[in-house]
């Protein structure tokens, strides 16, 4: 009764810790308040607060547009550069119109590319733009018809946008792009007015609705953030998803010097990144569907009759490739913009394995070969870890025919038999946990290797060999319409492929090699666990099924080995398998 009893705790603790961890989190280490938007002194900025600027109200509704009709409305310069397409509409001078050439929506080669933004007024509008909010002038709006010197932006052709107002105050936005998905806007305000002006530069980001897989909070296993993110005085803050900013009256703000915020999906990202020397005012709003992230300097400067005030401002728009965005915060000085993939609580592991991996998908050229010898590499490094659980269970298996005696003799006297059994573990020197430390060792490798092969863009429609032909979908491969000769597209909950299969196997055949547990409850829940686990990564990525499946098999060629090592092992599961059929045959008379 004692040993079902603990086993049931066992199960419900593992449970606990696997799927309820984000909420303990959240009860221990609450989320702060919001950060007050109160001015910083500052020697370089000067002037009125800027704290309760609005710089652009974020509308209830949008009425949904044809993309095609809302692209033809304005006048536009053209957007080219090896990875973006696109167009920036010079009515609001807003960057509305980018899709990914380097990434298409579906795994057909003749499948459209990515779309990422989208103008203002069609049904997933995204965009971004950049202006002036001030006092005692006329600042350019959403409806300002700018007037650029050029009619294409490529990284070699930079444009500038300009536009007068009555005042004879000049506004400008000098944009350049390079090759990837960094867009630069130096914005230049010269007042040739008679009086000073305050003002102050701002950007925003705006888009309409949510991304089908936003989600508040989630396990451990399914948490990935998506939605409102920044990094605020050098500290990515992940706290922040759309619903939270609804509840939190619609508004979220931040003080910072310099850092980045925006939105972040599960493979692409808008951010906004202010020069990082500036004190700057962020905030994430919500009104209706619509989202807006906003960032503005925390006081107006004041600039003279026939002075100028020049910044610099960027825009990232692109995939989160992770080669790109490590090289913009090392080249550039942005604060954890690889940040922007979320790796989790184990991310101190997981950044050394993902450059791991994308240096074996360099060498091989296949990301499932990759995967294979990541996974190699892994069990090698663990190989120390693993062979001090395998002594530990050599020493359970053999002490088990005492323990059996044991349990046989006092199986009415249960705190006798734990008393005895305590005394036998001490006699042999056999610690029956010593074998629960390496499996803890490897929990964080393993959720570790789970958010890269989550993640990782790089593995977004890479093939494998034969059926695989995407590693970041399930395997398509299934018994259930058996293996798609019977026109019949399963349920995902049944749908299990071949890899999922595979896994099931590998975990079955690995338990056999391992001390059988003693209690009938245990034997039973362990006997399943390789078929359950089998459902539950069925609807995962290929890859991570992979990686588990080779794992598997990696581990049982190590166990394999290490028992060839110690023949008196080999000889006891002769006899423990010659004393189950014995047992199976007498049964059966």
């Amino acid at each position: 009764m004692d040993d079902k009893r603990n086993l049931i705790f066992a199960v419900l603790l593992t449970g606990l810790i696997l799927f309820g961890w984000p909420y303990v989190a959240s009860y221990f280490f609450p989320t702060p308040p919001p950060v007050s938007t109160a001015a910083k002194s500052s020697g370089s900025v000067s002037g009125a607060s800027t704290s309760e600027v609005s710089v652009e109200a974020a509308p209830a509704k949008l009425q949904a547009v044809p993309l095609g009709n809302a692209l033809q409305s304005s006048a536009r310069i053209l957007v080219e550069t090896p990875k973006l397409k696109g167009s920036v509409n010079l009515e609001g001078a807003k960057i509305d119109d980018l899709v990914l050439l380097t990434h298409r929506t579906e795994l057909a080669k003749d499948s459209a590319p990515v779309r990422l933004f989208a103008p203002s007024g069609t049904k997933n509008a995204y965009f971004a733009r950049f202006g002036w909010a001030g006092t005692g002038i006329i600042a350019p709006n959403d409806k300002t018809v700018w007037t650029p010197s050029g009619n294409k932006l490529t990284p070699s052709t930079p444009v500038t946008l300009s536009w007068t107002n009555p005042q004879s105050q000049t506004f400008e936005i000098a944009l350049s792009i390079d090759e990837n998905y960094m867009i630069s806007a130096k914005q230049r305000f010269t007042n040739n007015g008679t009086a000073p002006a305050e003002i102050a530069n701002f950007a925003l980001l705006s888009r309409t609705g949510k991304p089908a897989d936003a989600t508040k909070g989630g396990s451990i296993f399914t948490h990935i953030h998506i939605g409102p993110m920044g990094v605020f005085d050098n500290k990515p803050n992940y706290d922040w998803g759309y619903i939270d900013v609804e509840e939190n009256k619609g508004e979220t703000s931040f003080s910072s010097t310099g850092g980045w915020l925006g939105f972040t999906d599960k493979y692409w990202l808008g951010a906004l990144i202010p020069d990082q020397k500036t004190p700057v005012s962020a905030k994430f709003r919500a009104s209706g569907n619509v989202y807006q992230a906003q960032v503005i300097p925390t006081r107006y400067t004041s600039v003279a009759a026939g002075a100028a005030l020049e910044t610099n401002s960027r825009l990232f728009a692109g995939a989160k490739e992770m080669a790109v965005l490590d090289g913009y915060s090392k080249k550039l000085g942005i604060p954890y913009l690889d940040y922007a993939i979320d790796w989790g609580w184990f991310w101190f592991i997981a950044i050394p394995f993902f450059w791991i991996l994308h240096w074996l998908f360099g060498l091989f050229g296949n990301f499932g070969l990759a995967i294979i010898g990541l996974t190699v590499i892994v069990r090698g490094f663990m190989y120390p870890v693993a062979q001090k659980q395998f002594a530990s269970m050599a020493q359970m298996r053999a002490v088990q025919p005492k323990l059996k005696a044991l349990q046989e003799r006092w199986k009415d006297d249960k705190p006798r038999l734990q008393q005895e059994m305590m005394k036998l573990y001490k006699e042999e020197k056999v610690n029956p946990l010593a074998g629960c430390l390496p499996i803890l060792l490897q929990i964080p490798i393993f959720f570790a290797l789970y958010k890269i092969l989550l993640l990782s863009i790089e593995m977004r429609h890479q093939p494998f060999v034969l059926w695989i032909k995407d590693l970041s979908a399930p395997d398509p491969l299934t018994p259930i319409n058996l293996f798609g000769l019977i026109p019949f597209d399963p349920p995902s909950f049944i749908a299990i492929g071949v890899l999922p299969i595979l896994l099931g196997v590998t975990m079955w055949l690995m338990q056999k090699l391992n001390p059988q547990p003693m209690d009938e409850v245990q034997k039973q829940v362990f006997a399943v666990m390789p078929w359950f686990l089998m459902f539950i990564m069925a609807p995962f990525a290929a890859g991570l099924q992979l990686y588990w499946v080779m794992s598997n098999l990696v581990s049982i060629a190590q166990q394999k080995w290490l028992y060839s090592r110690h023949p008196v092992l080999r000889e006891q599961m002769a006899r423990d398998a010659e004393e189950k059929a014995q047992a199976k045959a007498n049964a059966q008379a």
